[in-house]
């Protein structure tokens, strides 16, 4: 095994667990600075501390530590071998140690783990990580590993699903809206983030969308994304559900490849005040 690999990534996993980055910062003080509403601009202000202690100490951002998500992109003359993938999966074991990872592995055997018989695995690094998914790099010569800790609660109130979009991009983006509402709504650990990936399946759009939250800055948003975060904001949910300007703080979209159908199929991801918790290295 390599331990300056094994190293790194268990470095970046804490970080993504317990940093904001300055775009996200920066994202959170002018939302703060825009809220009329007292007790949503408290609550803005609340969290965005909370973030900032956590950065200090390297302790996680949220109870719910979230469940490591990998995204790896490749440039043109590097390559990936068994070996690697082995020490970032031991590097995502160490780093949910020294977090720690909220204990959530469930053990047993399938059936034991869908109904949770099986109990808890004590052990905060036996926490597997999703399916890592490979992109190509703008640098040929560079491997770049980010780490995203995705929590439960989003991942309840996300949704995949079709849009029969009549030719329209307004009728997707009126759609999306109408969808971001009712989940932003129902998370509860708001201001949301939304993560959408527009795709032919559900396999590419949830890739389109892993890579949205991988990608995405709070410094810049597209037409299409301003259109979706003026859309739910427009609602007034506010900051944990109590009315005011900033139901969500900004919209990471990813419009992948298309195909000649009336049907295009949207993943959206309301992520939590906390997320996307991200932070990237260079292998």
């Amino acid at each position: 095994m390599n331990d300056e690999i094994i190293e790194k990534v268990s470095a970046v996993l804490v970080k993504a667990g317990s940093t904001f980055r300055p775009d996200q910062k920066a994202a959170y003080e002018r939302a703060i600075a825009s809220e009329s509403n007292a007790k949503s601009r408290w609550v803005l202000e609340q969290v965005l501390e909370n973030a900032k202690v956590a950065e200090k100490r390297l302790c996680p951002l949220c109870d719910d530590t979230g469940i490591p998500h990998i995204y790896l992109e490749v440039g043109a003359n590097r390559s990936i071998s068994g070996s690697l993938i082995d020490d970032i999966n031991e590097g995502i074991r160490q780093g949910l140690r020294k977090l720690p990872g909220r204990p959530m592995a469930i053990k047993g055997d399938d059936m034991q783990r869908i109904d949770q018989s099986g109990g808890l695995n004590e052990d905060s690094g036996a926490l597997a990580p999703s399916p890592i998914l490979f992109r190509p790099c703008d640098d040929p010569d560079k491997i770049r590993l980010t780490v995203l800790m995705l929590g439960g609660g989003p991942a309840i109130r996300g949704i995949t699903h079709r849009v029969f979009h009549r030719h329209s991009v307004d009728v997707v983006v009126d759609e999306i809206i109408s969808r971001a509402r009712e989940a932003v709504s129902k998370l509860g650990c708001s201001p949301c983030t939304l993560a959408i990936g527009v795709g032919r399946s559900q396999f590419e759009a949830t890739s389109l969308m892993l890579e949205a939250m991988a990608k995405g800055n709070y410094d810049y948003q597209t037409e299409f994304e301003q259109r979706i975060t003026s859309g739910v904001n427009a609602a007034h949910i506010g900051a944990l559900g109590l009315g005011g300007d900033t139901s969500v703080i900004a919209t990471f979209a990813n419009i992948g490849p298309q195909r000649a159908s009336g049907v295009r199929v949207v993943a959206l991801r309301p992520c939590c005040c906390f997320e996307p918790r991200r932070a990237t290295i260079e292998l």
